[in-house]
């Protein structure tokens, strides 16, 4: 990386056998060409655990980093990287998504955090095993189907759908013998197991002694118009750049007008957990998601960052939020229920936000370079004229 033009490093999942031979995914390469542009040089350095050393020294020397690795992987976690980032943070580099940050808007507590935001629904947080034990059969058998969640995961991990009685709220508060239905969101078939609770509640209990001891467990109500789907919000920072929208196998648009079922009608939601279908991507500016834009930049975004205590510019420069949707307002509108936030490692997203994140990062490259150094100096040449746009259709 030439250290004239502003040296950007772009952390992506390394194979620890063939380490210097990684290359980063093709959806990250209209990332490379932005940042080009920009007048950065950018440089790809892959990630395994297992190599952390040998990537410590390409990071510690860039200006700005920007990471796309899960919390969680075949190969490990991330948190010998989150450390190379915060002593590359105290060195002078801009990080696209600090540790610090990631930890309290990146992990499932943010549902407990900010649950009574307009977003939020009936959610509970357990910091230790017994808590959990003495607590979770009677919110169970007040819903009939609650969800749980480890305060850290990625890809459905740990996540489970616990049905007892068929759904219906009200039934007797079980013991550790009863039988309930588990449904595993990493495995995405509808595949459900007949379990006592007891021994669905020792799996869970896993959950606790992850993160050397720091783990939580979310419980959560069932979104029941899960038949609907998702929608993803992708953010720069404060601002909405784009959408996706994601079904349930068999009940998109198209396979509801196959099978003679209309796009309002709800459907049993019993067997739904996890969504293996496509994305489809939609632009900032898409009328159907117009309301849902709204609320979030004028409204939840913000009252997230006073919750959480994340100041102006604090926010990650790429993240994205899942939606499932609630029940309909008074007036007959969509409710709109988080169910996660993505700040490590958000991938596929809208074209849109790639000139965004371009300009963000060199804005935040020169800044740091220019209070290191003599007046007038900073990236080569300066930024390009556009650089200053806030306009998510420059490419």
């Amino acid at each position: 990386m030439s250290a004239a033009a502003g040296r950007v490093a772009i952390v992506f999942p390394g194979d620890p056998a063939n380490w210097h031979a990684s290359a980063p995914s093709p959806r990250l390469a209209p990332v490379f060409t932005a940042l080009a542009r920009m007048g950065l040089a950018a440089a790809p350095v892959p990630y395994a655990a297992a190599r952390a050393d040998e990537m410590r020294g390409r990071l510690l020397a860039a200006d700005a980093i920007l990471a796309w690795v899960d919390p969680v992987s075949e190969d490990g976690d991330r948190s010998a990287l989150d450390g190379i980032l915060r002593d590359a943070a105290a060195a002078g580099a801009w990080i696209g998504s600090p540790p610090d940050v990631i930890a309290k808007m990146g992990t499932k507590e943010i549902l407990y955090a900010t649950r009574a935001l307009g977003w939020g629904t009936d959610t509970h947080l357990y910091t230790t095993p017994a808590e959990f034990r003495r607590q979770f059969p009677a919110r169970l058998s007040a819903d009939g189907i609650r969800v749980l969640k480890p305060s850290r995961g990625n890809g459905g991990r740990g996540v489970w759908k616990v049905t007892l009685g068929g759904g219906r709220d009200g039934n007797p508060v079980p013991g550790p013998d009863a039988i309930v239905l588990a449904q595993h969101a990493h495995i995405r078939d509808g595949t459900r197991e007949e379990v006592p609770l007891g021994q669905l509640m020792d799996r869970c209990a896993a959950a606790f002694a992850a993160h050397g001891g720091t783990g939580t467990l979310i419980d959560q109500a069932f979104a029941r118009r899960i038949g609907h789907g998702i929608i993803r919000a992708y953010l720069v920072s404060d601002q909405v750049t784009g959408f996706a929208r994601q079904y349930p196998k068999g009940l998109s648009p198209e396979d509801r007008a196959a099978r003679g079922i209309s796009l309002d009608a709800e459907v049993p939601a019993d067997g739904i957990m996890g969504l293996p279908s496509s994305k489809t991507m939609y632009p900032p500016g898409e009328p159907a998601f117009a309301r849902l834009r709204r609320l979030l930049e004028d409204e939840w975004v913000p009252g997230m960052q006073a919750i959480l205590g994340l100041g102006a510019g604090s926010l990650p420069v790429l993240w994205d939020a899942d939606f499932l949707f609630g029940p309909h307002t008074a007036d007959g509108q969509d409710s709109y229920l988080l169910c996660e936030i993505n700040a490590s490692s958000v991938t596929p997203f809208p074209p849109e936000a790639v000139p965004l994140l371009a300009r963000a990062t060199a804005r935040a490259v020169m800044a740091a370079r220019t209070a290191s150094k003599p007046a007038g100096a900073g990236l080569a040449g300066g930024l390009p004229p556009w650089a200053g746009r806030c306009d998510a259709s420059t490419a």
